[in-house]
């Protein structure tokens, strides 16, 4: 069992002792992984989609038995990108687990043979710059000829996977398709929180992954779940948390994980053995929060362009918004224009300040959020 000073994790995957509930999600994805499918899990960022398949890779069932895969591309803007972060990835994890593992891997990557050294005890050094990729293609096709030749079969989960829609080479979903359909060594877990691009790539007939996984929505975790979980954790510190504080948390960041562990990880920290949390010292945490994110934001916000600043106050300030064209909401904040809005809430979504859900938009970081509320 693993021991930390603070139960409440806000990075990352420990142990499954601070991994709450997703029982039925981790079964799910553990049937359909062991039985050959490949999956595409879908919900908004924050939720826990790194964390469940962190958590599905750490079972007995899959660590004994395969290679797993994590790559996050949410920061890669093109196929070069991504295929140098897959690359890098794979050689990271596969040097703990020995020679016979990274030998097969480093052998297979002929055109990036150059870029690879060898310290003192001869473990592979990654020492390749973005610009040593000369031929992306090329090293896609030796990296899933690894794969498919690999001595375990491999299981390789890519994070914020909407983002390889929006790379400037057109036919990146249609080449990963094709690699990804003949290479019968590995499934494939593509993860998004974009969940109006992951449904296209996904559903829609004229994209080249449709109908070619199976799909898992990540909602909320339940909340008498997660208020057991938060309650078992003071208790084993000696320490206690009215329910009601973890029920009102709960509903004011609508269960997103990331939020509760977050405000819960501070509570924690701040509640002497023998003690309870109450109400009182939630805004303490909250505000504390804020505070440590102030420069960051404000330096954010100073970015943007004034009508985009203009839009995201008004957006913040409505909590969720509709109509943003109409003359009811841009005489409400006085706004310049229908067809100003449209471009500074284009921009806004495209950098993700902003998401839509059904016919709202919201701010996506809750805590921008009530930031902004703060001070505006």
């Amino acid at each position: 069992m693993t021991l930390l000073n603070n139960p409440f994790v806000t990075s990352g995957y420990i142990a499954p002792e601070y991994f709450c509930d997703r029982e039925r999600e981790t079964e799910e994805l553990l049937r359909w992984l062991v039985n050959e499918n490949n999956v595409a899990i879908i919900s908004p960022r924050r939720m826990g989609k790194t964390g469940l398949i962190q958590h599905c890779f750490h079972l007995e069932k899959i660590k004994d038995h395969y290679y797993t895969f994590l790559i996050d591309i949410y920061a890669t803007k093109t196929l070069r990108e991504f295929v140098f972060q897959l690359g890098k990835t794979i050689l990271s994890t596969l040097k703990p687990k020995g020679r016979k593992a990274w030998e097969l891997f480093v052998d297979s990557l002929v055109s990036l043979k150059a870029g690879f050294s060898f310290d003192i005890s001869g473990m592979p050094q990654w020492n390749l710059e973005l610009g040593d990729v000369k031929s992306p293609e090329t090293t896609l096709d030796e990296i899933f000829h690894y794969l498919s030749i690999a001595d375990k079969p491999c299981m390789v989960a890519v994070d914020e996977f909407q983002q390889v829609a929006q790379y400037p080479e057109k036919n990146t979903e249609a080449l990963l398709r094709t690699y990804v359909q003949h290479c019968h060594n590995a499934r494939f877990v593509f993860a998004g929180s974009q969940r109006h691009l992951m449904g296209e790539m996904f559903i829609s007939p004229a994209r080249p992954f449709y109908q070619s996984v199976s799909i898992l929505h990540l909602a909320a975790i339940d909340k008498r779940k997660y208020i057991e979980f938060a309650r078992h954790h003071f208790r084993i510190a000696r320490k206690s948390i009215d329910v009601s504080v973890i029920d009102s948390l709960y509903d004011r960041f609508e269960g997103i994980t990331w939020y509760l562990q977050k405000v819960l990880n501070i509570l924690f920290a701040i509640t002497p053995q023998g003690e309870e949390c109450d109400k009182e010292m939630v805004e303490q945490s909250v505000d504390f929060i804020l505070d440590s994110y102030s420069f960051t934001y404000s330096e954010l916000l100073y970015q943007l362009p004034e009508k985009q600043k203009e839009l995201m106050i008004a957006i913040c300030k409505e909590g969720k918004a509709t109509a943003l064209t109409s003359g009811k909401f841009i005489h409400k904040y006085s706004l310049p224009s229908s067809s100003s809005v449209q471009s500074a809430l284009k921009g806004l979504l495209e950098k993700d300040f902003i998401t839509k859900e059904g016919n709202s938009y919201m701010v996506y970081d809750r805590f921008f959020s009530l930031w902004l509320k703060r001070n505006f």
